[in-house]
């Protein structure tokens, strides 16, 4: 059980296309926000669609294939865990982030 301790899978749409930084020494990071829908009925029966937005941080041969391969509405497969941080701002206000960190990546959208 150690294995899945900190574990997120999620299947979604990129909501934008990934923003790519590059470091010295050709490292690179790439940051994803991906959307993740969950449909149900309400109470009156009425279909409804939740979404909700996640922020995915992708390092060195992930982060390439995001730069090379992931545009915007493209649908992938994200495995990897949460992680939790926080900075202050320039406004001096302490700022709390929760990120998921990718392990590994899937293209689900097919090319076309």
């Amino acid at each position: 059980m150690n294995a899945i301790k900190n574990k997120v899978q999620l299947i979604g749409h990129l909501g934008q296309t990934p923003e790519i930084t590059n470091f010295e020494g050709g490292r690179k990071v790439a940051n994803l926000n991906l959307a993740t829908n969950e449909i149900y009925k309400d109470a009156n029966g009425e279909k409804v669609t939740e979404t909700q937005w996640h922020s995915v941080v992708a390092w060195g041969k992930l982060a390439e294939i995001a730069e090379k391969y992931l545009v915007k509405g493209i649908e992938v497969a994200i495995d990897g865990k949460l992680v939790n941080r926080n900075y202050t701002d320039k406004n001096g206000v302490k700022k709390y982030v929760t990120e998921v960190h990718a392990n590994e990546l899937l293209i689900l959208t097919k090319k076309g």
